[in-house]
């Protein structure tokens, strides 16, 4: 046992490659081949996907093996020291965030092989290469590499949010692009000016500087920031800076839309992180800097995101809004700095994103059974039938050959129940009503603000005016998102006659079924779960742990050679010069 324990030390540092590397070379392969090797490209995706999964299920178990405050794992892939070299760092927060990923991506890409994979060429491609975005933006140790893993994700998104082409997709795809585009401007100034008054891009390196810059600077180190939170922020569909997030993520397929509910999360974990390590209590005269603002713009985003939704007419638009209300309600929480109110809503962000997932696959099968089988229904069918394969263009449906009816499953008897069900799910967990994990998300949250003292929070901004005003508004915000899935919900299932049996798939309904599984699961297993964001609270706001793994990283030595009289003199040349 003691041999297997050592050489499972000596690899799992390696393993931290995998979320990179193997997307990375699936990429590479699935490009090489030819777009009429459809049935291959999925398999192997599937293939890749489910890999990936599976290793961040290891990962996840490692970072949280010995029940430690805080487990790190800190890799040097150029086999530099910090902060010169490149740094990967895997902790309990990047590992949840990549078992999330692996979870939503396979989901999706299993729900686009019944028909969406075919609407458009490279999807597999793009689809791998969102994942290596993902997976490097959730690892990297540096600003830099965080840039550049923004791009791969950004780069991939363009193209996946075109897909199936069509006059609406291909508008909100520019206006997406123009935002992201801009956002990314945004990162480098912030970036650049970060560099220029601390000397580094290191995430642990700039923790360390930040207190030690002079009070001279620290007024341009503060814009540098906020300029910098602003690219993230646009990520993380604050208002108003959210106006793209609606029609960008309605206009996307729905498998699409579904793994673009990362998207978003994405930005709140670069806030998180950044946040926590640059202005945490320990950062002296910039102290929790910027909590006020991420409490408000949180705040705010949270009432637009309800009224969104109550003003939505198609399931995609309120699956949007359902994703910012969710943005908002993390960022606020965030805001305050409060270990206990931080665990609650690490709970509460996997519970959303896996119900707004779902929401969107849903949207697509429910309006091809509100249209009689027209899964294309929200676009004019002129616009994007120059695009579509012969295998989707529709005649009443979007019918598959008959030699693929083993690949993608027969039709589902109760069909509609399994429809109206998950629904029902999904607007339990989107609402924050018991018994599911939003609502045990909400409550973790709402009582961390309520007894803040009671539950060990370290000093963050006490709750006050702002934590009553953030409690009024998660109750009323749920309430709002309540009327307005319900109000959909009877419009799509109970006012609707003489409707034809929805054609539901087995490649269709199993990922829908499987999300909001997790959902149950966090549920059943919500006093393990909340242990562990707990432990990952706390660790986010002693951030000495995170500095010192990742600075005190050594590289692995080289091999030693016996040297030679010339190389000792030569060495001992070297060592003499001043």
């Amino acid at each position: 046992m003691s041999r297997i324990a050592e050489l499972t030390s000596l690899l799992m540092p390696h393993l931290m490659l995998a979320p990179i590397g193997l997307p990375m070379l699936t990429a590479a392969l699935l490009l090489t081949m030819k777009e009429e090797q459809q049935r291959l490209k999925l398999g192997l995706n599937i293939l890749s996907t489910l890999l990936g999964l599976l290793v961040a299920v290891a990962l996840l178990l490692w970072s949280h093996e010995s029940g430690a405050p805080a487990t790190m794992g800190v890799y040097l892939p150029g086999n530099w020291p910090a902060p010169f070299g490149i740094v990967l760092v895997l902790d309990r927060l990047s590992a949840m965030m990549l078992l999330l990923t692996g979870f939503v991506a396979l989901c999706s890409i299993v729900f686009a092989g019944a028909r969406w994979h075919r609407a458009g060429v490279h999807y597999h491609t793009l689809f791998q290469l969102q994942l290596m975005g993902l997976g490097g933006a959730f690892l990297t140790g540096d600003l830099f590499n965080l840039f550049v893993f923004f791009e791969i994700l950004l780069a991939a998104s363009y193209g996946l949010l075109l897909h199936g082409a069509g006059r609406t997709r291909v508008q909100a795809g520019l206006h997406y692009i123009a935002i992201n585009l801009a956002a990314s401007s945004l990162f480098l100034i912030g970036a650049s000016m970060l560099y220029g008054i601390t000397g580094t891009l290191n995430m642990a390196d700039l923790a360390q500087a930040i207190p030690q810059v002079s009070a001279a600077d620290r007024g341009l180190l503060h814009s540098a920031a906020a300029i910098l939170a602003t690219a993230f922020l646009i990520k993380a569909a604050v208002w108003p800076l959210n106006f793209w997030l609606v029609p960008a993520y309605s206009a996307a397929t729905a498998p699409v839309g579904a793994l673009f509910a990362l998207m978003t999360k994405v930005g709140i974990y670069t806030l998180l992180r950044l946040w926590t390590l640059m202005f945490s209590s320990e950062a002296g005269p910039s102290s929790l800097f910027g909590s006020l603002w991420l409490i408000g713009g949180g705040m705010v985003t949270m009432a637009f995101g309800a009224i969104g939704m109550m003003a939505s007419q198609r399931l995609t638009h309120l699956a949007g809004h359902a994703a910012v209300l969710s943005s908002g309600t993390l960022l606020a929480a965030a805001g305050f700095g409060q270990n206990a109110l931080t665990a609650g809503l690490l709970y509460y962000l996997p519970s959303s994103t896996l119900a707004v997932s779902a929401l969107f696959l849903l949207a697509d099968l429910i309006d091809r059974w509100r249209n009689d089988g027209a899964s294309l229904a929200p676009y004019e069918l002129d616009d994007v039938a120059p695009f579509l394969t012969p295998e989707l263009m529709p005649t009443t449906g979007l019918n598959l050959d008959e030699d693929e009816e083993v690949l993608v499953g027969r039709v589902i008897p109760a069909a509609a129940a399994f429809l109206g069900l998950a629904y029902m799910a999904c607007t339990l967990v989107i609402a924050g009503l018991p018994p599911l994990s939003g609502f045990i998300g909400k409550f973790a949250m709402l009582t961390a603000l309520v007894n803040p003292l009671g539950l060990g929070s370290s000093a963050g901004t006490q709750p006050g005016l702002p934590g009553w005003t953030l409690i009024a508004l998660m109750i009323a915000t749920g309430l709002l998102a309540l009327l307005a899935l319900t109000r959909s919900g009877i419009r799509h299932f109970w006012a609707a006659h003489d409707r034809p049996t929805p054609q539901l798939r087995v490649m269709e309904g199993l990922p829908i079924a499987i999300l909001l599984g997790a959902c149950v699961a966090l549920t059943l297993q919500a006093n393990g779960v909340m242990r562990f964001t707990e432990a990952t609270a706390n660790g986010l706001h002693a951030p000495g742990t995170y500095v010192r793994a990742v600075m005190t990283a050594a590289p692995i030595p080289g091999p030693t050679t016996t040297p030679t009289p010339e190389r000792a003199e030569s060495s001992a040349t070297t060592k003499a010069a001043p």
